[in-house]
């Protein structure tokens, strides 16, 4: 079995489109929980009271508690070796759980699985905006087969730029439940603990087969946290943090790699233009620091 943990906040109607994906499955060993943070529509706790599945199980809170609670809960409240934190509006292909069943079975080590992605837009089709171009020719090149990742060529590979997508990647439960996720990053929680398991020696693969498609929202929480200044903060901290975790640990090209932190700096000269027409002060500020400094 394979939990497929949801973690619910936002429109319904994609929802219930990633609910049908994950039915669709052409292998049947999963289980999937949706962890609703209390989101004020009806229509959600009708839908799953009308859905006739014993894997399917729906969780509601009555009160909000944020991303970073919702992400905590959903490690917390599987069962299964290997589990998924999936977004609720993302799309599993039909071979999805089954490839990822071989891909276990070809790497039975492995710690973090990253499938192939495939990217939409708000409606569904297929895009690749600058981000994803750059993640693209940063991601290791699985052509000929799959690709096993661990330590500090890892390690400086994230750092000098994220490319995996979250929501699609598979950890084994004993893993990341060593772990947990940061409440001061909420933005980059992912990258957080991501490269807190490499630090503990987790081993990643990356295949090619684009089972996943990752649904990217010009208006999503990271999106807006640009306008505030809120991530650029939050990364030159967290870059500084990973920095000195590096040179501790003798790992001093992911240190070099944190310390200059190109594709992030990259990132935020990019967005600087949409920043200075529509950011607030503090966001301004943010993005010309995290830019020069």
């Amino acid at each position: 079995m394979i939990d497929l943990m949801l973690p619910y906040w936002g429109d319904p109607d994609l929802l219930f489109r990633t609910v049908d994906s994950v039915r669709a499955q052409t292998d049947p060993r999963w289980r999937l929980t949706v962890l609703d943070d209390g989101y004020p529509d009806p229509r959600v706790a009708d839908f799953f009271a009308g859905v006739r599945d014993d894997r399917i199980r729906y969780v509601r809170r009555e009160e909000n508690a944020g991303i970073v609670a919702n992400f905590r809960a959903s490690v917390r409240q599987s069962q299964a070796e290997y589990l998924t934190v999936l977004g609720s509006d993302d799309l599993l292909e039909p071979g999805y759980v089954a490839h990822v069943h071989e891909v276990i079975a070809r790497h039975p080590g492995a710690d973090i699985i990253q499938p192939g992605v495939v990217v939409i837009d708000a409606e569904g089709t297929p895009y690749r905006p600058l981000a994803d171009r750059i993640k693209h020719a940063i991601a290791p090149r699985t052509d000929h087969g799959d690709v096993e990742l661990q330590g500090e060529r890892l390690a400086t590979s994230l750092v000098r730029g994220n490319w995996l997508y979250w929501p699609s990647l598979v950890f084994r439960r004993e893993a990341i439940a060593r772990h947990d996720f940061r409440d001061d990053l909420p933005i980059i929680l992912d990258l957080a603990i991501l490269l807190d398991l490499v630090f503990d020696g987790a081993t990643l693969v990356a295949t090619g087969a684009p089972v996943f498609r990752y649904r990217r929202h010009r208006a999503s929480a990271s999106q807006t946290s640009l306008l505030s200044g809120r991530r650029f903060d939050d990364e030159r901290r967290f870059y500084a943090e990973v920095a000195a975790r590096a040179a501790g640990a003798g790992w001093s090209t992911t240190a070099r790699a944190a310390r200059a932190r190109l594709l992030s700096r990259l990132h935020a000269l990019t967005e600087l233009p949409r920043v200075l027409r529509e950011g607030s002060p503090a966001g301004r500020s943010a993005a010309l620091r995290h830019i020069l400094r």
